[in-house]
């Protein structure tokens, strides 16, 4: 079973802090043996930490959290960028098109872009795995949701910090049964179920701090959009 952290965001994001190096080497330090930077609306540090990741003993997952009409979805294995604004359905086809896996993360939690406040259940069972873990939680209710949901649908299921600094690298991971430690049985076996989530909460402080940080960076990197 590898360790993976499948949710993560660097200086890239509006809203994060740490460059490449300092999450590859948290990365490393706890053990973990793979990881995704997963930046909103930009991949470029994430193709820098699957490039770099060797040389910290990870392998590298390349993705981002792309900003659709309805809400957030990862994209996990892509390569060039998905545009913000589209759909649900057209942005969960281009993930497709690269042979991506499309993750929904945070599903049930409106306040963070989830996206079941604009698209039906329906809609929501397109996605190849939902993350039914995720570490930024307050009561833990919509994480409940996303739950009862994957496993009423016999979706895959994935957890992911959502860090937004380094330190918080790992507070969830997702266990993968894989058949070797490489990015395509990853992603293969998250398609197949062979998972296990494993997490704890962020501490309230941090999450507070890393909002309060992401709306000044906002404001001062000028970023606008409802899902951004």
């Amino acid at each position: 079973m590898l360790s993976v952290e499948l949710h993560v965001h660097s200086a890239l994001s509006y809203d994060g802090r740490d460059p490449v190096d300092l999450i590859l080497e948290q990365a490393e330090g706890i053990g973990l043996d793979a990881i995704a930077i997963t930046d909103h609306d930009e991949i470029d540090a994430s193709l820098e930490a699957a490039d770099r990741a060797p040389e910290y003993g990870l392998v590298g997952i390349p993705g981002m959290e792309i900003s659709s009409k309805a809400g957030h979805v990862l994209g996990l294995g892509v390569t060039e960028a998905i545009p913000p604004g589209l759909s649900f359905e057209s942005t969960i086809e281009e993930i497709h098109a690269q042979d991506g896996l499309a993750v929904i993360p945070h599903p049930f939690q409106e306040s963070r872009h989830g996206v079941m406040a604009r698209i039906s259940r329906d809609q929501l069972a397109t996605g190849d795995a939902i993350e039914v873990y995720n570490s930024r939680l307050l009561t833990g209710r919509a994480n409940r949701q996303a739950k009862r949901f994957a496993r009423s649908h016999g979706l895959p299921m994935t957890a992911g910090s959502d860090a937004h600094i380094s330190e918080m690298v790992g507070q969830a991971v997702t266990r993968v049964d894989a058949d070797e430690r490489s990015v395509d049985a990853i992603l293969e076996a998250i398609r197949e179920g062979k998972t296990s989530v494993e997490g704890k909460r962020t501490p309230w402080h941090i999450s507070f701090r890393q909002a309060a940080g992401g709306v000044r960076r906002r404001v001062r990197n000028g970023v606008v959009g409802l899902f951004r």
